[in-house]
């Protein structure tokens, strides 16, 4: 189940405080953005939404700000070949993603295997598992609609 927005953003103000780093404007901004946002935003595209309210604001501001929330385990990293890095407020931990290989839409796949293809490695393999990575590539419905 998908946390709410009011979730996201309240459990990492939590962390953040729990951890006695400062709550400010810009830092708080980022966070609503990122507790908010399904198509996983890059360090770009939260900058192009921040400047303008913050006109002080830098990239290197947004991706360290990121990189602390990433630290303390709210911000799921991902990184594709080609294409900006981008982040995952809403779904913080490994999960399933389908991109498009034309516009680098990302959107998050609901598997109900899930849970029973990592116990099935799990038992094949000998391995615990402790983090992993799917990602299926392929063009989405708008590009494929645009030719």
């Amino acid at each position: 189940m998908v946390p709410t927005y009011r979730e996201r953003y309240q459990a990492m103000v939590k962390k953040l405080k729990d951890n006695s780093h400062k709550l400010t404007p810009q830092r708080l901004a980022i966070i609503r953005i990122l507790a908010g946002s399904e198509n996983h935003p890059s360090v770009e595209d939260i900058y192009n939404l921040l400047h303008k309210r913050f006109p002080g604001i830098s990239q290197a501001t947004v991706y360290r700000n990121i990189m602390l929330i990433k630290s303390l385990g709210e911000v799921l990293e991902i990184g594709f070949a080609g294409a900006s890095t981008r982040y995952d407020g809403i779904k913080p931990f490994p999960h399933p993603h389908v991109v498009c290989l034309k516009c680098n839409k990302i959107i998050d796949p609901e598997l109900a295997s899930l849970h029973d293809m990592t116990k099935e490695i799990t038992d094949e393999s000998g391995f615990e598992i402790v983090t992993f990575r799917l990602d299926f590539f392929g063009v989405c419905p708008e590009c494929r609609a645009m030719g």
